[in-house]
């Protein structure tokens, strides 16, 4: 009988060493594993940060939209433009260059 006591008591240890030790096995699986929380952290930051950059060139299209409208509606804008990035000036003009501090 103690020796049918010891034999279950062994056994007992022996499966909920086991059991234990899948336990631990999956807990770091779960963590570092391929798709773990580590990997799914930062797939949630990169995400994140992608949406930014999608919502900032959202707003810088619409920027480029309203400009390439008023370009094409507006004579007085394309001059404008062309003064402003191509340094266009009248034969009469003369430019006073602004030494920035």
């Amino acid at each position: 009988m103690k020796r049918q006591k010891n034999s279950e008591s062994l056994r007992r240890k022996i499966i909920l060493t086991g059991i234990g030790f899948l336990l631990v096995i999956f807990l770091i699986a779960s963590i570092f594993g391929k798709k773990g929380l580590i990997e799914v952290k930062q797939g949630i930051n990169e995400e994140r940060i992608l949406l930014q950059e999608i919502n900032r060139l959202k707003e810088e299209k619409l920027k480029l939209q309203r400009e390439v409208e008023e370009l094409e509606k507006n004579p007085q804008a394309v001059e404008k433009k062309a003064r402003e990035k191509l340094w266009y000036i009248k034969p009469d003009e003369i430019v006073i260059l602004k030494k920035d501090q």
